[in-house]
């Protein structure tokens, strides 16, 4: 039916408007931006951790042998640590943010007080890279894990080694002490994730689910409950007082970066290559779904309503900032 003049008008009016509004709500409802973006390292970074205590300093590791400390949000580092022979690996910072322990290509892990500006202790042990690290939420103990196949546990004050895990059959990617403290959870090239006991020093289970490497684990705030990311592109939930699987979310376009439960345990967030998912479990639920343009993220956390993740690409570090307040209920 052949529409009149002012039909045709209105109709385009319509659609002009509807397409402003389109254009400002897109606009003014971006979620996520780049706070900065900085080099972190004459050659290329290789790690990097947010502090969890504050949300406002950064450590970053790399090939030029450096542990390199920044104030979020600032060009200029607060410090540089020298005292390395190889490239960092893994870096982590206690839960005061005044120790960080580095771990090497050598596999040698050293201590430093921020504080001082000085190596506190340096450990050897592995026979190869250090490539994860992580302190004891309480305690003057600390985990590492190695190319190496093997998971240890290191006491600050006695100054040594006093647990060596044995069991995954490739590196240790990722390591995780559970909040309690009693456990340590580590996840391997092998695309196995291993709980170990600290008290009876014995794994206490396996789970063998993944199809890839694990790269990322996180605990429920408030339950016995795991998450796990791995470069099969999926997310797994898994019950830590029954040891069964829960559920997976995925597979995704990409392999799984990162990911963090949200302080109120009702979600868990999923870095991807150049995205973030927001899932919940039991039934599996995708609730949002954010595109940032971080790449090869590193670290995540959530501070104030904000998530905050952190990026590298050869010797640039990028701070991304995405607001996570809209983000769908899953109730």
């Amino acid at each position: 039916m052949k529409q009149s003049l002012p039909t045709v008008v209105f109709s385009a009016s319509l659609w002009f408007l509807g397409f402003v509004f389109s254009f400002i709500s897109a606009m003014t409802t971006k979620r996520a931006y780049k706070l900065q973006e900085f080099v972190a390292h004459s050659s290329s970074v290789n790690c990097l951790k947010i502090g969890r205590k504050s949300s406002r300093v950064l450590v970053t590791g790399g090939e030029d042998h450096k542990v390199n400390l920044w104030a979020i949000g600032k060009p200029n580092a607060i410090l540089s640590l020298s005292g390395h022979t190889s490239g960092i690996d893994s870096v982590s910072f206690d839960s005061s943010e005044v120790l960080v322990a580095a771990g090497a290509a050598s596999g040698t892990i050293k201590l430093w007080d921020l504080e001082e500006a000085k190596i506190v202790r340096t450990l050897t042990g592995h026979r190869s890279n250090c490539i994860s690290v992580d302190f004891h939420p309480f305690g003057e103990f600390f985990a590492s894990g190695s190319l190496d196949t093997n998971l240890k546990i290191w006491d600050i004050r006695k100054k040594g080694c006093i647990h060596t895990y044995k069991g995954h059959t490739r590196g240790v990617n990722t390591i995780r002490f559970t909040p309690d403290g009693r456990w340590v959870v580590s996840g391997g090239e092998d695309n196995i994730v291993k709980v170990w006991d600290l008290t009876a020093g014995k794994l206490l289970h396996d789970f063998k689910y993944h199809e890839g490497q694990i790269q990322c684990l996180d605990f429920h705030p408030h339950e016995f409950l795991l998450a796990t990311g791995s470069a099969d592109r999926t997310v797994k939930f898994w019950d830590l007082e029954t040891f069964e699987l829960i559920g997976s979310a995925g597979p995704e376009t990409t392999g799984v970066r990162c990911l963090t439960f949200n302080p109120d345990g009702r979600t868990v967030l999923c870095g991807l290559h150049e995205s973030l998912k927001v899932f919940s479990w039991e039934p599996i639920r995708c609730h949002d779904g954010v595109d940032v343009g971080w790449s090869k993220l590193s670290d995540l956390n959530i501070h104030e309503g904000k998530l905050l993740g952190c990026s590298y690409n050869q010797s640039c570090v990028g701070v991304w900032v995405v607001d996570i307040s809209v983000e769908t209920s899953p109730y």
